[in-house]
Order: structure tokens, then sequence, then C-alpha cells
């Protein structure tokens, strides 16, 4: 967790591990990252000590696997470093409440702050949130306003896609995440869904027959959506690194306005509900 000891700016930026921030990104701009809690049989830990290979096998077998949220002191001590070192205001940004309780374990912990915290829901997760994260971010070290500040991450929030491939919807479905999609998509093996997270729910939006028709459309969707201005393109994957890369590889040649395009491993509390195999696209135009 990313301390906040040596936050120096007026607006102190907080968020969740789902939002696949780099870490080294997260130090540089003082992002204080609060860690979502998996549970694995009977092992309950932060989701980062949880290797992805280990998750991804007790996914296949079978074994019990739970996410929850973080509980309010986490967000307590956190929110209350932050008004030690300074802050005038934090704004506290989160997966969306759809698909998960962490904005509600964050809004109970700023009712104990004397500091006005403004907790906003993402209405998306990993680098979907990611991206204006930071946009926030640095405006915060730019020393803007609170308001300032909030108005940037509203509009990256607003302009952002967030496309989910994934390889089969029984991990959704387990979880309970996929709702109306299961119909739209059948119940043919062959056929592999990409889902997009739509006012904080996910909903289908493109399918292919086996994954690389599937991929091919969800790549053509990013390009349509990316613009020709500047945009940030994040491609996140559990146990799909290679696939991953590509599909970098293909995005970079096709968008050469993008200013930054990550690849990283996602989430292990996405990977939990989304399953191996999984890739996420986001797009977030820098407007």
């Amino acid at each position: 967790m990313t301390s906040l000891h040596a936050m120096k700016h007026h607006v102190a930026i907080v968020t969740d591990s789902t939002a696949s921030i780099p870490p080294d990104v997260a130090e540089q701009l003082n992002i204080c990252v609060i860690q979502l809690e998996l549970t694995i049989g009977d092992q309950e830990n932060d989701e980062r000590r949880i290797p992805h290979a280990e998750l991804a096998q007790a996914l296949r077998d079978g074994t019990h696997v739970e996410t929850g949220p973080p509980p309010p002191p986490a967000f307590f001590w956190n929110y209350n470093d932050a008004a030690s070192s300074g802050a005038e205001a934090i704004v506290s940004v989160h997966i969306s409440e759809g698909l998960s309780q962490t904005c509600q374990s964050a809004r109970t912990a700023a009712e104990e702050i004397s500091l006005p915290v403004f907790v906003v829901d993402s209405r998306l997760c990993g680098l979907g949130m990611g991206f204006p994260v930071i946009a926030a971010a640095e405006a915060a070290a730019a020393g803007g306003s609170t308001q300032g500040v909030l108005g940037v991450l509203d509009r990256r929030l607003r302009s952002t896609t967030q496309m989910i491939y994934v390889d089969t919807l029984e991990y959704l479905r387990r979880s309970g995440r996929v709702g109306r999609a299961q119909a739209f998509f059948g119940q043919a093996l062959s056929i592999k869904p990409v889902l997009v997270l739509r006012e904080g729910i996910l909903e289908p939006m493109v399918k292919g027959r086996g994954p690389e028709r599937a991929l091919k459309k969800a790549i053509r969707e990013a390009v349509a959506r990316a613009g020709y201005g500047p945009v940030d393109i994040g491609i996140e994957h559990f146990q799909y690194g290679e696939r991953a890369h590509e599909i970098a590889e293909q995005l970079r040649a096709q968008l050469p306005q993008a200013r930054r395009v990550v690849v990283a491993e996602t989430s292990a509390i996405i990977g939990a509900h989304a399953g191996p195999g999984a890739l996420g696209l986001t797009v977030s135009p820098a407007t």
C-alpha cells in the first residue's frame, strides 16, 4: 500500500487495487492503493499476496474462491494519514458498485473523518478506472483544486471504454456477475464473448466463433472508440500474456496517437471473476 506520509498536494488521491496502476506510477503520484481481499479455500489475504497461477489453478479445480471489499478501517487509517499529512480534501475512486461493495466501505470510513472525502463510483474497474485515477493524480500534483481534480476525473471516466473478453462465462456465472449476457451468448462452447462495462454493469457487446474472431471484433471496436486525439490504451490479462502483447502491438500500429499502451496482469480480484484466459481492453481518450 502506498503511504500518504509523503503527500504534499492539496488533494489526496485514493483508489483500490483493482485499478491495476503500476506500483511505480502510484508511488510517483502519491496515489494510495487499498487492497481488496481474496479468499481461496480457507486462505484469506490481500489480493496482491495471491499468485495468479495459484488462483487460476484453484478456479480450474473448483476450489471455493471469494472476493471481498477492503474493510472500512483500511480506508479510515489511510484517510486519517492523508489528513495528518496536510491534505485539504480526499478524492477516493473505486471499482463499480455494480461489481463490488468497495464504495460502501469507503463511505462508512469517510463518515468518521473530519476532512471532506469525495467517494466516486468509477462504474469501471482495471485500467478503465486506473487511467482516470492517474489523470486525477496528475491534476492534484499540479496544484489543482478539489473541483478541478473531480472535473478531470469525471471527464476521463465518461470518455473511457472498457471491454472484457472471457474464454467462458462460467466464472462470471459462478460469481453472479453475468446477468443477461448469458442468454445473449448462449451455451455454445465455440462462441466467445466480449463484454463491456456500461453504467457499471457488465453487458454483452460482441461475440465471435472462436477467440480470434471475438478478439478481432474487440480490437476493431477499440480503434473506433479511440478517436484521433491523444489516447491511453490498456491491455490486461489473466494467464494470457502472450496474446495480450500481440494485441498491444496491433493497437500500437493502428493508433499512432496513443500516449500510453500498457500491458499488465489484471488484478487477481478481476481474474477471480473473469477466469483464466481473460483479457481486458481499455480505451481512454485524454480529453
